[in-house]
């Protein structure tokens, strides 16, 4: 896990509220997001999804009024407290949630800036959006909870939060007659379906190991990662269903994947294309 001080920024008004959970569970494996926003007009019926899980998530609603009919006003919000949240030098990175290619150049800014700009949207997200980020996670290769199935919040006996604030009586009588009864247990939330790799996946795969490969075609699967995130800020192992990178190169039926194992070093993960003849003996790997 990341140890990463994030700020988290959400677009409120093109944002559905069953992302959130998965958006927050990917960003606790790069840092810890101290500060969460979500922008948008909340006189309107549409954010009325978002208002359950703001206090669960702890999230802090920015109003912003539509100043005039068919103008996006939260965009502009969202920009300029981005930018004031920058100046500070508080954070090494943001997390910028939407599909909008308006916030292209705000992280176009961040990274200048030298900070890690991680994108979270839609398939259909403009690609110079995509570009800009660091990172960029597909909304449907996250886990998705409806704000209805988010279990409450218990305390450290496993009490809800509710039962904690009713009388002593009550809470004993509510234990007693949950003992009785067998729950009918909550749908399990819907997560990122582990699917093959279409074929610009593949090829910009390839490309990468190519790019990577020794003479005898291996390539450290840790250079073909990095490289990958250079090149193409949305392939990663999430975006295709897999935990790690090392399962979606498994997966793909175009690389050979060996672990190699080193004296007096941690081992390594080397990749080749499988069409590339293999030679008798390889190269030894001080």
């Amino acid at each position: 896990m990341g140890s990463d001080t994030l700020a988290l920024l959400i677009d409120g008004d093109n944002v559905s509220a069953k992302v959130i959970t998965g958006v927050l569970s990917e960003i606790a494996k790069h840092g810890t997001s101290n500060v969460r926003r979500i922008y948008g007009d909340w006189t309107l019926p549409n954010l009325g999804p978002w208002k359950k899980c703001l206090l669960e998530h702890s999230i802090q609603p920015v109003q912003q009024f539509a100043y005039t009919t068919g103008k996006n006003a939260t965009d502009g919000a969202m920009i300029i407290e981005a930018m004031d949240l920058l100046y500070t030098g508080r954070f090494s990175g943001f997390c910028l949630v939407s599909s909008d290619s308006d916030f292209t150049r705000l992280a176009v800014r961040i990274r200048e800036q030298g900070l890690t700009v991680y994108g979270f949207g839609e398939r259909k997200t403009p690609r110079p959006f995509v570009s800009a980020c660091d990172k960029f996670y597909y909304f449907d290769a996250l886990e998705t909870v409806s704000p209805d199935e988010v279990p409450p919040a218990t305390n450290a006996d496993g009490v809800t939060e509710a039962a904690a604030r009713r009388p002593f009586v009550a809470t004993i009588q509510s234990s007693q007659a949950g003992a009785s009864i067998s729950p009918t247990p909550a749908p399990a939330p819907s997560g990122p379906a582990t699917g093959k790799l279409d074929a610009e996946a593949l090829g910009t795969l390839t490309r990468a190991v190519v790019a990577c490969a020794d003479d005898d075609g291996h390539a450290n699967l840790a250079n073909v990662g990095s490289y990958l995130t250079k090149q193409s800020p949305d392939f990663n192992a999430a975006n295709y269903g897999f935990s790690k990178l090392r399962e979606l190169a498994e997966a793909s039926g175009v690389l050979d994947v060996e672990l190699v194992r080193r004296p007096h070093a941690a081992p390594i993960c080397m990749v080749r294309l499988s069409d590339i003849p293999k030679k008798e003996k390889r190269r030894r790997l001080s």
